[in-house]
């Protein structure tokens, strides 16, 4: 689940007083710290430095000012005095993943009784050489939208087909006018760049060196255009490239997510609307390009390699990460998440993210057959909210998939979506582009501009949802592997429960004119954190509190 290019260019401890003594910690009492009221906090003005920005998630709000999950917290005051009981697998239904990362290969589930390479079902789980998880995607990469696709298959009834062209036709218009702007806009920066680089006869320049430019050298237009683009405060070659991400965006809807005379799925041989059609995909589970990112970037949030001195710290330790190829260039099919979800569940996960979603779902009696599935083997579904800045309690903004129909009762209870947060603590500390909801999300979680993993042992800045999800993943991991014998519904509330309550009201979508409280747009009206989830958990363990 991306961030639209569009948005993206618009764009601790809670209340637990009571003293609880830890098993194997030495009888040590350890209090939570209570905020009574988030209005008093002061508000971070300085920017982040580098150091912070790469690891503000897992900042402590009370301490640091910053809206982070408070893991560093729970690393340097709980985990030591908490026995590990098991390794939790956490199912990355995803991308794809980046296997021989650097700071990812040494925590990936290996399927021991699976021999690599050997084209044989050896531990008769129906899928062949399924090492380190499943492909379902084939060797297949760009695909429709689904809306596309039903517009392109004559997929569901007459309502659903109506709705998918009318969506269709508008954004395959915007796109092509997009495409064609932003084409138009990076050629004429390319020209202006070069005639100033000529003219000065250097490689680089500054917004001093174009103000000395004289009037008669003719380059007037040229020098407007490169003054406007540096007061964006970004050197020249930076906004060229983010020009280019924008041509490349828009170039892959025209060419393959909007495009119904485009067919992505014809290379993986399966029936993708027939739940029979099985046999399909392979063994391997790594990313089929640099650009198919996804994958590395959440799972990396979830359990890069700590304390190796590499790039990035993962939320949680002792975990093992599944990866599940099933979420393609375009929307995913209702049938390889299907397929997914069970194959995590079968094989032996706990948690399952989901950083992905789409807004039409033809087949999701599929995918919500799947969940129940999980929820009656006792695996916790992690969803991303998703990325559009919309109310999805509105039945016009439906975002598969989910857990309850619109605001109707949920349907399993081991499903809890995530919402994003940035970095400062304030009015603007909701994600301009999370999508919200009084019934239809849970809590919120850091999800902007998260420093991850990425393929060719790369790391880099990503927001949206898709990053949110993951951390939520890493805390119920935090949890799981010291707590195993607690429900994935208990989980769920616990994290729910022991999340930090924000009481000053919040940008809606970024619209300054539009403040809400956060538990007006969430069912909780709280922020995750990790230090007090952990707290709870003990408790619950302990049968002190019921949930």
């Amino acid at each position: 689940m991306k961030v639209s290019f569009l948005n993206y260019l618009k764009s601790v401890s809670f209340l637990l007083v009571t003293s609880i003594t830890l098993a194997g910690c030495g009888s040590k009492a350890l209090v939570g710290t209570p905020i009574e009221n988030t209005e008093s906090l002061p508000v971070k003005v300085a920017e982040l430095d580098e150091a912070e920005a790469k690891r503000w998630g897992h900042a402590d709000l009370l301490t640091d000012t910053i809206p982070g999950m408070s893991v560093e917290r729970a690393y340097e005051e709980l985990l030591p005095n908490l026995k590990v009981q098991e390794k939790v697998i956490v199912a990355v239904l995803d991308s794809g993943i980046d296997l021989k990362h650097e700071d990812l290969d040494g925590v990936l589930w290996t399927n021991k009784d699976e021999v690599a390479g050997n084209d044989k079902d050896d531990d008769n789980n129906g899928f062949v050489d399924d090492v380190h998880g499943y492909n379902f995607l084939g060797e297949s990469l760009h695909e429709n939208l689904e809306y596309t696709r039903i517009v392109r298959l004559n997929l569901g009834d007459s309502q659903m087909q109506a709705k998918a062209l009318s969506t269709l036709n508008k954004e395959l218009e915007e796109a092509k006018a997009n495409k064609a702007r932003y084409d138009q806009l990076f050629s004429t920066l390319e020209t202006s760049d070069e005639a100033v680089k000529k003219y000065l006869g250097k490689s680089t320049y500054t917004a001093e060196d174009l103000a000395g430019i004289p009037s008669d050298a003719g380059l007037q237009q040229n020098v407007g255009v490169l003054q406007q683009m540096l007061g964006y405060g970004a050197p020249i070659d930076v906004i060229k490239g983010q020009i280019q991400e924008g041509v490349k965006y828009f170039d892959g809807q025209v060419k393959y997510h909007l495009n119904k005379d485009f067919d992505g799925r014809t290379v993986v041989g399966d029936k993708p609307y027939d739940i029979n059609s099985r046999g399909y995909g392979n063994g391997n589970p790594m990313n089929r390009s640099e650009d198919e990112s996804h994958g590395s970037h959440v799972a990396g949030i979830i359990a890069a390699e700590r304390g190796n001195g590499l790039g990035v710290d993962g939320v949680a330790d002792h975990v093992q990460i599944m990866s599940i190829r099933a979420v393609p260039d375009g929307d995913e099919y209702d049938k390889d998440i299907a397929l997914g979800i069970r194959y995590a569940v079968d094989n032996g996960a706990r948690i399952i993210n989901a950083s992905f979603g789409k807004s039409f779902s033809p087949n999701k009696e599929w995918v919500y057959e799947a969940i129940k599935y999980a929820a009656e083997k006792d695996v916790l579904f992690v969803h991303a909210a998703g990325n559009d800045g919309l109310d999805l309690d509105d039945a016009a903004n439906a975002n598969y998939p989910n857990d309850q129909v619109f605001t109707g009762p949920e349907m399993a209870d081991n499903v809890i979506t995530i919402g994003s947060l940035n970095d400062t603590y304030g009015p603007e500390m909701v994600s301009a582009f999370s999508n919200y909801g009084l019934s239809n999300v849970d809590i919120f979680a850091p999800g902007g501009g998260i420093y991850s993993t990425m393929p060719g042992n790369e790391y880099e800045f990503q927001g949206g949802t898709s990053m949110a999800a993951p951390a939520v993943s890493g805390i119920a991991a935090l949890i799981l592997s010291r707590y195993p014998k607690l429900s994935a519904s208990q989980v769920k509330k616990i994290i729910m429960q022991s999340g930090v309550p924000i009481s000053i009201e919040v940008n809606v979508a970024g619209d300054e004119s539009a403040k809400k409280p956060l538990k007006a747009i969430s069912r909780t009206g709280k922020i995750a954190n990790a230090y007090n989830a952990l707290l709870l958990a003990d408790q619950v363990s302990r049968g002190k509190i019921s949930l």
